[in-house]
């Protein structure tokens, strides 16, 4: 039978040995917190960075997608450069009234070749196109005219061609930028000033959106064998117009008229290669260029 001393020393020997395991625990579940809470501030410091980052991105995409940009036209009513488009023309969509009731109000300025203005009212939509030759001392060249979408400005057109207004006029002024690339005409003065003593409304594109839309402040392409009147704000076309040689980059506030065929683009490219006289990316074209007639097909 062991001692009661025995006993006693069994006993200190079992309860060191149970105070050492539960020191070891207690050492062990501390070490477990520590290292749960340096894990929580990593993890808590990541999704910081995280959401700093996103709200970043998130500002300077809505900088990029908010920025807006104009186009002005020059001195005699034809388009300027403007910043990179943001798409190309939208969709046409016909109104009811399109047609209806065609107005050709006097300008504030006279006249500078006399002529007539079109009949007003209601113009006809059909036949959809209407084709003209465009005679000049370049070449020729051929035009489509889109009635089905731009029957105000077709008549305009029209008219002016059948009266003689385009004959023996100058084509006054040549664009070569990377954005605008055009070739104006319709001036019977040469100075980019000139009209026929009245004026008219927009029609496609700035008709497929609504007034004071923010959009048409933002410049679309023209495409290469476009046809479309110059202006010098909303209202004011008269008998300019710009033929466009290469995709152009404006705000959709010049009306698209018709299009160019491709022995017209031939030509048109010809005069544009020659460039601007003078030198520089805007102004008189280097080579002569005047319009013989305008006749329709």
């Amino acid at each position: 039978m062991p001692t009661n001393e025995q006993r006693r020393a069994t006993a200190k020997r079992k309860l060191e040995r149970q105070l050492e395991r539960r020191a070891q625990q207690e050492k062990r579940q501390r070490l477990f917190v520590v290292i749960g809470g340096v894990v929580a501030i990593v993890v808590a410091a990541a999704l910081i960075a995280t959401f700093v980052l996103t709200n970043k991105d998130s500002k300077d995409t809505k900088t990029a997608s908010g920025a807006t940009s104009t186009a002005p036209v020059d001195a005699g009513g034809g388009p300027s450069t403007s910043p990179p488009a943001t798409g190309g023309l939208p969709p046409f969509k016909a109104a009811a009234n399109l047609g209806a009731n065609c107005q050709y109000p006097a300008s504030p300025e006279p006249a500078a070749k006399k002529v007539d203005a079109p009949h007003s009212g209601k113009v006809p939509t059909s036949p959809p196109t209407v084709t003209a030759s465009m005679s000049t001392n370049q070449g020729n060249l051929g035009l489509v005219l889109d009635n089905a979408k731009t029957p105000c400005t077709v008549n305009s057109f029209a008219s002016l061609a059948q009266k003689g207004y385009f004959d023996d006029t100058p084509c006054h002024r040549l664009t070569t930028s990377p954005s605008l690339s055009v070739l104006q005409c319709g001036d019977p003065t040469g100075s980019g000033t000139g009209g026929p003593g009245y004026q008219f409304a927009n029609e496609y594109p700035t008709d497929q959106y609504p007034a004071n839309d923010p959009a048409l402040q933002q410049p679309v392409t023209y495409p290469r064998g476009t046809l479309a009147m110059a202006n010098a704000g909303p209202g004011t076309n008269g008998s300019q117009f710009f033929l466009v040689y290469k995709d152009s980059q404006l705000p959709p506030n010049y009306t698209a008229f018709g299009t160019i065929d491709a022995t017209g683009l031939a030509t048109l490219d010809k005069i544009a290669a020659a460039g601007v006289a003078g030198g520089g990316q805007d102004g008189k074209p280097a080579t002569d260029v005047r319009i013989k007639s305008i006749l329709l097909d």
